[in-house]
Order: structure tokens, then sequence, then C-alpha cells
């Protein structure tokens, strides 16, 4: 008997199958597989690249049960996906749930408790009885988000950018002097790099890097926004320069760690209640700048880091069929975080 799980985001989808005891079988991966981000249809052929990839050398027949979470999916999508898995010889539909339900389930088997979820986007859910009873954020890379990798890469190439335009201007963001800080500005590290006309910071060289621009600031300024415009999945794709640039002193950087971890933790402090706070999604699940600002910000809470969401997803879809809560340990211990 196995299980399959499948965990489709905005920026990539992954899928596993576990057998009952826990023991994972098999994992695919392909690209985005959000509908509503990247279109039905887009999404669909995602999804079903990753889980034949996770199928791959078993036998699809015998998947007793599966949980597809999918960020963005409604019920004419579910519909979609079960005749993906039909195509994939797999005779039972799976059983559609949203992204955050198996990032909690990834991180717990609390049946209560409260998510903060921060990838590509963020949300904070609320959890009663495994049943999101309320959400916060969750409104999309345009309107909301906040905190999310989304929102830090287009803080910091917003940031790059408004630094070429007005190259040798102080930061927007100022932070209390550091000592860090303070000892680059008197080494020079932080001063006009010879002959470019702007300050050097790590924030700007990163971006200008990400987006394979060189040259007058201006010019480079420019080039970053038809990039940006024409592909947003390039700015989302900037955010971990953010924490880089942060780690190594810049200001600017700092700042949008700063901001980011205050979005988020005021984001989970909407929905507060009994039971664990589960951190998922890489933002938060990758060592870094932002992962530490939130956990500073939210010492004392029972706080738990979700792994691998499809072990969630497989979990979940084993507990609809054998009931066992014991499991989770099982399914979820050898998935690495992702």
């Amino acid at each position: 008997m196995l299980f399959a799980g499948v965990d489709a985001g905005g920026t990539t989808t992954r899928a596993a199958v576990h057998a009952a005891d826990g023991t994972r079988l098999g994992h695919g991966t392909a690209g985005p597989g959000n509908p509503a981000a990247h279109g039905p249809a887009a999404a669909r052929l995602a999804i079903g690249q990753a889980l034949r990839r996770a199928l791959d050398g078993l036998d699809p027949a015998l998947v007793a049960a599966s949980v597809a979470g999918v960020a963005g999916g409604d019920d004419a999508f579910a519909a979609t996906l079960g005749r993906t898995w039909a195509e994939c010889g797999i005779a039972v539909p799976p059983r559609m749930v949203g992204d955050v339900e198996i990032a909690y389930a990834a991180g717990t088997a609390a049946p209560s408790g409260t998510l903060l979820l921060a990838g590509t986007g963020a949300a904070a859910a609320r959890f009663s009885g495994r049943t999101v009873t309320a959400v916060a954020d969750g409104l999309g890379w345009l309107l909301g988000d906040e905190g999310g990798g989304f929102w830090i890469g287009r803080a910091g190439v917003r940031a790059a950018v408004r630094a070429l335009d007005r190259p040798g201007d102080d930061p927007e963001v100022r932070l209390p002097d550091h000592p860090d800080h303070t000892r680059d500005r008197a080494e020079g590290r932080m001063g006009r790099a010879p002959g470019a006309g702007l300050a050097y910071e790590p924030l700007v060289d990163l971006v200008s890097a990400h987006f394979g621009v060189a040259g007058e600031p201006r010019r480079r300024a420019d080039r970053i926004v038809r990039l940006a415009q024409a592909d947003r999945m390039l700015v989302a794709a900037a955010a971990p320069l953010v924490s880089r640039a942060a780690a190594a002193g810049d200001e600017r950087a700092a700042g949008i760690v700063a901001e980011a971890a205050r979005r988020l933790t005021a984001t989970a402090a909407r929905l507060s209640g009994d039971g664990p706070l589960v951190l998922a999604g890489g933002v938060l699940t990758t060592d870094g700048p932002v992962r530490a600002a939130v956990l500073a910000r939210l010492a004392g809470r029972q706080v738990r880091t979700a792994r691998d969401a499809t072990a969630g997803a497989c979990w979940l879809a084993a507990l609809d069929r054998l009931g066992d809560e014991a499991a989770h340990e099982r399914f979820t211990a050898l998935a690495p975080p992702r």
C-alpha cells in the first residue's frame, strides 16, 4: 500500500510516494504548479511531471490514497487533477487541499495550532481539528504576501534600482549603529567604489549580477526594470540575495530583513491560540537572517519547523486511510526541510 503527496507551489512542484510504514520510496520535482499564478494547463503539466517522476519504478496501482496541496487551486482544478492521476495509473483521485494544510502537517501532528508560511508567498492559518478556521494574508504577490519571498525579492530589487538611480545617496533604510557597520564605514568598505560613482553595497552588486547587467548606474537600473517587468519570477528569485547582502553588512538589506520579520510575525499574531506555531516555506525553514529575525521575535512561543511538505501530504493521505496519528514521525523524520 502506497501513499502519494504533492506540494504544488508558485516556484516549484514536488511529489513524493511513501510506504505505509512512512518510508519514502520516490520523489520528483517539476516547475510551478500554482494554477492561479501560472494557469491551469501549465500547473497540471508540472504536477503530472512531478508525480510521474516520484512514481518511477513503482506500481501506481498500489497507491491507496493521495493528498495534493495546491496553492491557488479550486474545485475545477481538483477535477483536473483526478484526470491527471488516472493518466498516471492511479485509480483513486487525490484529496486536494491548500498549501497551508500540508505545510502544517509537515511540522506537527497536533490537530490544533497555527502555521506561519513564507515561501514565494506568505500567509498564516489557524487550525482546529486539522481544519483551517482562519487565514491571514495569503493575498498574492500583487496585493499581499507581506514578508514572503516575492515581497523580499521585490524590496531588494527596488532598493537596488533606487540606489542605482541616485548613486551616492544614503540608504533609505537606516538601522541603529552596529559595531560591524561602523567598522565597515571606518575602513571604507561601505565607501565609494573608485570611479563607479556608487557606494559599494553588496545588495546592488548582487542584484546587478542576478539580472546580468553592468555599466553605468542609470543604464543598469533601466535594464533591471525592463527585465523585472517582463518576468516577475526573476524578482522573486532575488529574495536570497537580500539575505546574503544583509549578512555582508548591507544596511538596505538588513532593513528589509527586519521589516520582513516584523510583517510575518504581525500576520501570525492575528491568529493567536493554543498549540504549536509551525514555521514553513523556504524563507522560514532555511537558516539565514530572516529565519533568525523571526525566531527572535517569537521567543517564548512553542515553535516548530515544518519539514518537506510532500511528507506532510503523504502522512495526511495515510491518516485518511489508516487513521494513524503516531505515524507522523515516521513519515516526516527523514524528509528534509523544503
